[in-house]
């Protein structure tokens, strides 16, 4: 396994850390303190809190996206069951830190906080290409796997958020059974 290099090493630590505490009112100081560093040394490596923030969810969101296709059952035999497993996946509350991270500063960028807006860019396109060759697997022409992709992303999203504010696992868990199904129907 190659070293990882001093950035690298403090995204990880920064993530463990934000994951479990949220960015509201952290300072650089009190993130350094928390992981070994300086506020300093996360200046330097990634320019500003913000910049930080940006990256600790570029991270994980690009994670998510590489681990997509090791998630799921075959998507093509079983698209019902690709979908639910990656549902119970992404809904995990072991997730729910990271995700909590997500919407916070998901907020910010799209009050275009300075230094967050850098992240709207990719954050639903980049989901889109995977989602897509599913789609036209399953037969769909282009615009309609790409309509669906999108509209998947923003179902996912949006049961997720719901999820975290009302953590009523069994009516959001029926809310996206009711996707799945209005999915598979469009096939």
């Amino acid at each position: 396994m190659p070293k990882r290099n001093a950035r690298e090493q403090l995204l990880e630590r920064a993530i463990a850390h934000i994951s479990d505490r949220g960015i509201s009112d952290l300072s650089l100081r009190e993130l350094g303190t928390a992981i070994g560093s300086s506020h300093r040394m996360l200046i330097h490596h990634f320019g500003s809190r913000e910049g930080l923030w940006v990256e600790v969810i570029r991270t994980v969101e690009a994670r998510q996206r590489e681990n997509l296709p090791d998630l799921l059952p075959d998507p093509i035999a079983d698209p019902a069951g690709a979908m639910r497993a990656w549902w119970r996946h992404i809904s995990d509350p072991s997730f729910w830190p990271n995700e909590r991270l997500f919407y916070e500063l998901y907020g910010q960028a799209l009050q275009r906080r300075p230094g967050t807006e850098e992240l709207l860019d990719g954050i639903v396109d980049s989901w889109l290409p995977p989602v897509i060759a599913i789609n036209m697997a399953y037969g769909m022409d282009e615009p309609t796997a790409t309509a669906h992709a999108r509209l998947g992303v923003a179902v996912t999203r949006g049961l997720l958020l719901d999820l975290l504010a009302t953590e009523d696992r069994d009516a959001v868990d029926a809310a996206m059974e009711r996707w799945i199904a209005i999915n598979l129907a469009a096939r």
